[in-house]
């Protein structure tokens, strides 16, 4: 029988993340067991314990990796700064609130795809999933106060880390609830996209 490389493992480890991170977000954290996962994964399922002492220490990982990948997106639009389609901040919120957020099949955003999850488990995956919202915070925070430098006003801290939070809220409830009845009110799950798409920023 083959030995497995250092590589190999690893290569293993990062299907499994990937996989749980498609499931966790798209299915709930309770509703995925792990020989489904290890099967999306293409491992067997008693290989799942040479990489990860349980499944909380898994989606501790998952929420990690996901906000990381999201913030990601988050930096490159403010680094990008502004252009034809808005201002850093205008295109994250024309983006998290688009139909194609919403309806993502790997669900999206931890923020708002694991929001109910963090809340029913371990301390260890709610550090993980504050750990993601600080990110967000800090990030829109800081481009708050790099806008008003722009145009030439003094901004608080204290104020912009508060328009941080409520954007942030408004972005998360707003999908939520657009994807709670998405398929008995298409109509409403828009509104409520095109909504915050319009007042996020007011």
């Amino acid at each position: 029988m083959p030995r497995i490389t250092k590589e190999d493992k690893a290569r293993n480890r990062q299907n499994i993340l990937d996989a749980a991170g498609r499931m966790f977000r798209s299915q709930g954290i309770d509703a995925v067991g792990v020989a489904e996962l290890m099967k999306e994964a293409g491992l067997t399922h008693g290989g799942f314990y040479n990489h990860f002492a349980s499944k909380n220490d898994l989606a501790v990982e998952v929420c990690g990796a996901s906000f990381a990948a999201s913030l990601g997106g988050l930096a490159r639009a403010v680094e990008d700064g502004p252009g034809e389609s808005g201002s850093p901040l205008e295109r994250v919120v024309a983006g998290y609130l688009s139909a194609a957020h919403r309806d993502a099949e790997d669900g999206g955003c931890p923020s708002a795809s694991l929001v109910v999850d963090a809340g029913r488990h371990s301390e260890a995956v709610q550090s993980a999933y504050a750990d993601g919202v600080e990110g967000y915070l800090s990030g829109f925070a800081a481009e708050f106060q790099r806008e008003a430098e722009e145009d030439g006003r003094d901004l608080d801290p204290a104020e912009a880390r508060q328009r941080a939070v409520r954007l942030l809220s408004e972005l998360v409830g707003a999908v939520v609830i657009s994807r709670a009845v998405r398929h008995v009110q298409p109509e409403l799950s828009d509104e409520i996209l095109q909504a915050g798409r319009s007042h996020a920023l007011d």
